[in-house]
C-alpha cells in the first residue's frame, strides 16, 4: 500500500513538473507595480529607512532619566578597609541590600539636540535613497518589458521573414525543375533562406533571454512565460532641455538625499564643537539595606550635581570639530558634483529620445521604400530582366528596415522612460 501511495506521489510530481508553465499577461503599469512589491532592493531599501528612523531616539535618550536598579551582598570582615586597587579607602561591611540609582543629564549645552538633529535628517536622506531605489527599479523594469516587445516584434519580423523565403525558395525551386530557371538561382534563395532561419532563432533566444531579465527584475523568477501589452507611442519631449534641468535639479532623489546629508554634517560639526561646553548631569541614588554590620542604617538615599568641564585633552576636540567641519564641506562639493552629473545626464537623455523619435519617421520610409524595392526587384526577375540577385539584395533591405523601425519604436519608448528617470517624475 505504501508502495502505491509513493508511485502515484511521485507520478502526480513528475506531471506536474512536466506541464508547461502558464503564461502570464502584463500591461507596463502591471510590470512596474509587481517589481515594486517583489523586488528584494526595495524591501531592503525600505527596512533600512526604517533602522535610520531608529537612531535619533537613541541620540535622544541621553535627556531622558535613566534608572537602574541594583541588589548587592557582601561577606567581609566588618570594619575592614580595602587596601590596594583604588586611591579611595572605603570600609567595606558584610550587608544585603537593594537600591535604585537616578541619572539626569541636565543640559550638555546642545550637543545632544545636534546630534538628534543629525541622526533625523540622515534618516530622512534614506527616504531619499527608497526614492532612489525605487525609480531604478521602476526603470529596469520598463526597460526590460520594452525589451521583451522589441524581441517579440523581431521575433515576429524573423518569422514572416523565413515564411516569405521559403515561399519564395518554393517557387523558384518549381520553376528550376522546369528549366525555367538555374540552380544558382535556387541556390541563392535558400542562402536568403537559411540566414532568415539563423535570425530566427537568434530572435527566439533573445526573447527568451528578455522574458528571464524581466522576470528577474520583478521579483519572479520562475515565471519566463509573458504576454506583454504593447504601449502607445508618448508624446514628443518639450522642444527645450532647460525645463527639464530645472525639473530635475528640484526632484531628483539624490540631489535631495545629498542635500540632506550636507545638513546632517553641518549639524554633526555644531554638535563636535559643542564638546568644548561643560555637561551638567545629576545622580540621586536610594535604597534599603535588610541585613547588614549594626552600625549601618536600614535606608540610605542621596542627591549629588555633577559638572564637567573640558580642560586639556591633547587636541582631541580640535581635531574632531576640524575633521567634522572638512567633512560637512566635502558634502557641500558633492552636491555641486551630483548636480553637475544630473544636467549633463538630462541633457544626453533628452538627445537620445529626440534623435530615437525622428529615427521612427525615418525608418517607416525606409521600410515604404524597401518594400516598393522588392516588389519592382521581384517584377523585373519574373520578366527575365534581371537575375536574382537584385531580388535576394532587395530581400535583405527589407528586412534590415523592418528590424530598423521596430528598433526605433521601442528605443524611443525606452528613452522617454530614461527622460524621466533622469527629470525625476518616475517614482
Amino acid at each position: 500500500m505504501r508502495k502505491l501511495t509513493f508511485t502515484f506521489l511521485l507520478a502526480a510530481a513528475v506531471c506536474a513538473f512536466a506541464q508547461p508553465q502558464q503564461t502570464m499577461h502584463l500591461t507596463l503599469a502591471e510590470a512596474q507595480r509587481l517589481a515594486i512589491a517583489n523586488n528584494p532592493r526595495v524591501s531592503a531599501a525600505r527596512l533600512t529607512a526604517a533602522a535610520a528612523y531608529e537612531v535619533p531616539k537613541q541620540y535622544s535618550s541621553a535627556m531622558m532619566p535613566s534608572v537602574g536598579a541594583s541588589l548587592t551582598g557582601v561577606g567581609a570582615d566588618d570594619g575592614s578597609r580595602l587596601g590596594a586597587g583604588a586611591l579611595n579607602n572605603p570600609v567595606v561591611y558584610s550587608r544585603l541590600g537593594s537600591g535604585v540609582v537616578v541619572n539626569q543629564l541636565i543640559t550638555d549645552f546642545g550637543r545632544t539636540r545636534q546630534l538628534t538633529g543629525m541622526a533625523k535628517l540622515q534618516a530622512q536622506a534614506q527616504d531619499q535613497v527608497t526614492q532612489e531605489t525605487r525609480a531604478d527599479i521602476l526603470l529596469g523594469t520598463s526597460e526590460a518589458y520594452f525589451n521583451v516587445l522589441r524581441n517579440h516584434a523581431l521575433l515576429t519580423v524573423a518569422n514572416e521573414t523565413v515564411n516569405a523565403r521559403q515561399l519564395v525558395v518554393d517557387q523558384i525551386t518549381a520553376l528550376a525543375n522546369a528549366n525555367l530557371r538555374s540552380q544558382l538561382d535556387v541556390s541563392f534563395a535558400n542562402v536568403n533562406l537559411a540566414d532568415a532561419r539563423l535570425m530566427q532563432v537568434e530572435a527566439q533566444n533573445n526573447v527568451s533571454a528578455s522574458e528571464a531579465q524581466l522576470a528577474a527584475i520583478m521579483g519572479l523568477p520562475n515565471q519566463t512565460a509573458f504576454t506583454v501589452a504593447d504601449e502607445p507611442l508618448p508624446a514628443p519631449l518639450p522642444d527645450r532641455v532647460a525645463d527639464l534641468i530645472a525639473q530635475a535639479i528640484q526632484q531628483r532623489p539624490e540631489l535631495s538625499e545629498l542635500r540632506l546629508r550636507q545638513n546632517a554634517a553641518a549639524s554633526f560639526a555644531r554638535a563636535e564643537h559643542d564638546l568644548y561646553y561643560p555637561s551638567v548631569s545629576a545622580i540621586g541614588s536610594m535604597g534599603l539595606i535588610p541585613q547588614s554590620y549594626t552600625d549601618l542604617p536600614g535606608k540610605y538615599g542621596a542627591v549629588g550635581l555633577n559638572v564637567t568641564i573640558p580642560v586639556f585633552n591633547g587636541g582631541l576636540f580640535h581635531a574632531r570639530s576640524a575633521e567634522a567641519r572638512f567633512q560637512a564641506e566635502a558634502a557641500a562639493q558633492n552636491i555641486t558634483d551630483e548636480q553637475n552629473r544630473i544636467i549633463r545626464d538630462v541633457r544626453v537623455a533628452w538627445l537620445n529620445a529626440n534623435s530615437a523619435y525622428d529615427k521612427i519617421a525615418l525608418s517607416q520610409q525606409l521600410v515604404s521604400q524597401a518594400q516598393m524595392a522588392l516588389d519592382l526587384s521581384q517584377s523585373r526577375y519574373q520578366l527575365g530582366l534581371s537575375s536574382f540577385v537584385e531580388v535576394s539584395q532587395a530581400q535583405l533591405n527589407l528586412t534590415g528596415a523592418q528590424i530598423a523601425l521596430t528598433n526605433a519604436q521601442y528605443d524611443y519608448q525606452a528613452q522617454h522612460i530614461a527622460v524621466d528617470y533622469q527629470v525625476g517624475t518616475l517614482r
